[in-house]
């Protein structure tokens, strides 16, 4: 692992702008906490196989290769919620990943999650669960929201102590609530501080 630039990753997929919005915040978290942050997405996928999408978007974040996850300090996981789980984009890209599961490539890196839906039991709690089962099989120490948040005690939206989570409403038309930013935020510095100091402890070996 490269240490000359470290950095966390922040991996997303989103599709109406939500979770791209909290990926954002929790970068800002990582960024204030004394840690760079590099964002990535994912592409689509789709039942047609035989087109292939180029290496880099039109517009919009990069997408992640298996060097940015390989060489991270710590992962920061988001998806909008479908049917309970992570959508089918970042589920792909997560089975692609079993070269560096081999390699240990991520054992003992820290990692939280986050994520979006539409309503305000559509799945969320499920989404950021199933979403730490790939990680944990990669030897990753999940990281998340503790209590002592405070915007975890006040929200009436989205926000939970698995991971930042927002609710968009059924047309995708609600914004992110103060409170569901500030605790992406928030994640995002319990997640720098993590990495830094699992990062430390394994240098000094």
């Amino acid at each position: 692992m490269s240490q000359t630039n470290p950095y966390i990753l922040v991996l997303y997929y989103s599709t109406h702008g939500a979770t791209k919005t909290l990926a954002y915040a929790i970068a800002q978290g990582i960024e204030e906490a004394g840690m760079s942050a590099r964002i990535r997405t994912v592409p689509t996928v789709a039942a047609e196989t035989t087109t292939i999408k180029p290496a880099i978007p039109d517009e919009g974040d990069l997408y992640c290769t298996m060097d940015d996850l390989k060489d991270c300090l710590g992962l920061a996981l988001g998806s909008p919620a479908y049917f309970g789980n992570m959508a089918a984009p970042m589920k792909y890209f997560w089975d692609s990943t079993v070269t560096l599961w081999l390699a240990g490539n991520l054992q003992n890196k820290p990692a939280s999650v986050f994520t979006a839906t539409g309503t305000m039991h559509g799945g969320q709690e499920t989404t950021l669960l199933t979403m730490m089962l790939p990680l944990m099989h990669h030897g990753m120490i999940i990281v998340g929201v503790p209590y002592a948040e405070p915007a975890l005690n006040r929200t009436h939206r989205g926000g939970t102590p698995y991971g930042a989570s927002h609710v968009s409403g059924v047309a995708h038309d609600q914004p992110v609530s103060d409170d569901e930013r500030e605790i992406a935020i928030g994640q995002g510095r319990r997640l720098a501080i993590s990495a830094k100091a699992l990062a430390q402890a394994n240098w000094n070996r």
